[in-house]
């Protein structure tokens, strides 16, 4: 009798439980996709500043700085093009998890709205 009530107590929780289990699962993939599109950026930036730095080191006469300079076009182009597509993955990741919570949403409705 006990064992009977407890199994149906616990498939009832469980149930009930569902959708948060995985709005959480869904949370906690979004969550890492975004650190580690972060943790990239923040590489990528540092190794751009970082040689940037050791560029700048190398000027030492006229010349060496004309070239330096010469550089400077091709590296915001590049800093640049880093950004956009930062911007366009930021926006997919924001973009997958809206659609996705969405769903999940319609699903709870589905199952609580009467027929």
């Amino acid at each position: 009798m006990y064992t009977e009530m407890f199994k149906s107590f616990s498939e009832q929780t469980e149930k009930s439980l569902a959708p948060y289990v995985k709005f959480n699962k869904l949370f906690t993939k979004n969550v890492e996709d975004l650190t580690e599109l972060q943790l990239a950026a923040v590489r990528a930036y540092s190794d751009l500043g970082l040689s940037q730095l050791k560029a700048v080191s190398e000027v030492k006469d006229v010349q060496s700085f004309a070239a330096y300079n010469s550089q400077q076009l091709e590296t915001l182009t590049k800093l640049s093009q880093q950004l956009i597509d930062d911007s366009n993955k930021f926006t997919a990741i924001a973009q997958s998890f809206k659609s996705e919570v969405e769903e999940l949403v319609a699903e709870n409705v589905k199952q609580v709205t009467p027929a």
